[in-house]
């Protein structure tokens, strides 16, 4: 077993102190927990580089009470949260990134957390009747939301009921009351199986929730790591050391011990309540409200001027969507060149699909059928399956993260009826938009390739762009940077 000297608490406030002197964080005083602070940020993340917000001087809230959003929402951030150094855009931050997930994944058991007895978390400790989230500034993020949600880029510790699992995962949490929220875990997440083994054997469930650590958290509890895995685990990989981890008084359960505000409770057999509707990843509402389990919260933990973690979904792009973006591009390029694709020169998942429903893909062509061979795996392939629906390829001259370019590709170098293909019944999800217009209650949907490359067969007697070359290009903006970046 490796020794380590050293293990992280997930500090939020060593990793906004590390961004703020990199120029990538913005303080915003006095906007209104209700409504006006989510769409600060919401119209913020629609900038083309958007900064970190930090909200304080909240109305109705001490000064210090404040709520932390965007904070994966561009290049230079990201790339600082996955502990992947200096990075030149997204490309190459999806460059970096490609094979690191099965090395943390293969490395995640030589990181087990690492228990102390005290922590920054354990300033302030509230029980009983003295417990109300509503002492923190949990925001209304949109006109149509059920409740104000205090919960979105939070962490969700629960434990196994037969075995010592414990489990992270990012769910949302609506507040019902001062000791009651609504926790949203969708079936067939970790989550929700534990929930699940507990209420057959009519048992509570255990929950303990962080609403605010370092933002590293909250992305990896928010993506699918092996069954069995404790996200802890994965992420001491990432930081090459162990996190650092208090137990919670009521639950035994294990949380960050530098988290800025930790509720622990449980979730009894029997306790469900209405919750919703929120948004999702796509920018919709889903179709009806529903009901989820209900956690009586009987601690609170917290650091003194703490501040609350806020990542709501809304209509691309939203605050979380660049993160996916990037991280499933760099998963779907290795899936392709995995499924024998040559020649991929780069991938890039569209935060307008939620970085599912709408992926590009540049290949340098090498042989007929090579476009569409891409175009079908990249639809179809294990990471890419769930909810895809357009799969565009492109020529190795397009960016694929360029919109603008790759429309042009389609409109230019596609025919519609030589170069869409229709996959029919492939794999959908009933969180789809259209569902509602399926004609069936199985969740299958239509998906398409656009080969929206140059005729492999008329490659020789295509015409040439009109454009300036790439090495011109790079010159002009060398020397004319001055100007051009005004």
């Amino acid at each position: 077993m490796t020794t380590y000297t050293k293990a992280n608490g997930l500090d939020l406030r060593q990793w906004l102190a590390d961004i703020d002197a990199r120029k990538q964080l913005k303080q915003v005083s006095g906007a209104d927990w209700n409504l006006e602070l989510g769409a600060i940020a919401e119209l913020n993340v629609k900038k083309a580089d958007p900064k970190a917000l930090l909200f304080d001087d909240i109305p109705g809230y001490p000064a210090g009470h404040r709520v932390l959003a965007c904070t994966t929402s561009n290049a230079v951030r990201l790339a600082n949260i996955l502990r992947l150094g200096e990075i030149d855009g997204h490309q190459d931050l999806v460059a970096k990134l490609r094979g690191r997930p099965s090395t943390w994944k293969s490395r995640a058991a030589d990181y087990d957390p690492v228990e102390v007895d005290s922590g920054p978390v354990l300033e302030h400790v509230v029980a009983g009747e003295d417990v109300d989230v509503a002492a923190f500034p949990a925001p209304l993020w949109h006109e149509k939301d059920g409740g104000r949600y205090i919960g979105t880029g939070c962490m969700v510790v629960t434990r196994d009921l037969d075995s010592d699992w414990v489990n992270v995962g990012t769910y949302r949490v609506m507040i019902h009351d001062r000791n009651h929220v609504g926790l949203d875990m969708i079936p067939g997440k970790h989550g929700a199986i534990q929930y699940d083994k507990h209420m057959a054997a009519g048992k509570p469930f255990p929950v303990a929730i962080v609403l605010g650590c370092d933002p590293l958290g909250y992305t990896i509890s928010g993506i699918e790591v092996p069954y069995g895995m404790c996200e802890y685990n994965y992420i001491g990989a990432i930081l090459g050391q162990p996190v650092e981890v208090v137990r919670g008084q009521v639950t035994g359960l294990p949380f960050p011990s530098a988290a800025e505000i930790v509720i622990e409770g449980w979730a009894h057999p029997g306790d469900l309540k209405e919750e919703g509707p929120f948004g999702e990843f796509h920018g919709y509402y889903p179709g009806k409200q529903g009901v989820s389990p209900v956690v009586t919260i009987e601690r609170i933990y917290y650091r003194s001027q703490p501040i609350l973690l806020g990542s709501p979904p809304a209509k691309p792009p939203n605050d979380y969507s660049y993160s996916k973006a990037v991280m499933r591009s760099a998963l779907l390029m290795d899936a392709l060149q995995a499924g024998g694709v040559p020649d991929v020169q780069a991938v890039w998942a569209h935060e307008i699909g939620g970085a599912r429903m709408f992926n590009v893909v540049s290949i340098k062509q090498r042989y007929p059928g090579h476009a569409r061979q891409a175009g079908h795996l990249l639809l179809n392939c294990g990471v890419g399956a769930y909810m895809s629906r357009w799969a565009v390829v492109v020529d190795e001259d397009i960016d694929p993260a360029n919109l603008q370019e790759v429309m042009w590709a389609v409109a230019t170098r596609s025919d519609p009826e030589r170069d869409i293909d229709i996959v029919r019944r492939g794999m959908g999800s009933r969180n789809d938009p259209l569902f509602v217009t399926f004609d069936t209650d199985t969740p299958f949907n239509s998906k398409a390739v656009i080969d929206a490359c140059r005729p492999y067969d008329y490659l020789t007697r295509f015409p040439e762009v009109a454009e300036a070359s790439k090495s011109l290009q790079a010159a002009t903006r060398q020397k004319w940077g001055h100007i051009l970046d005004e």
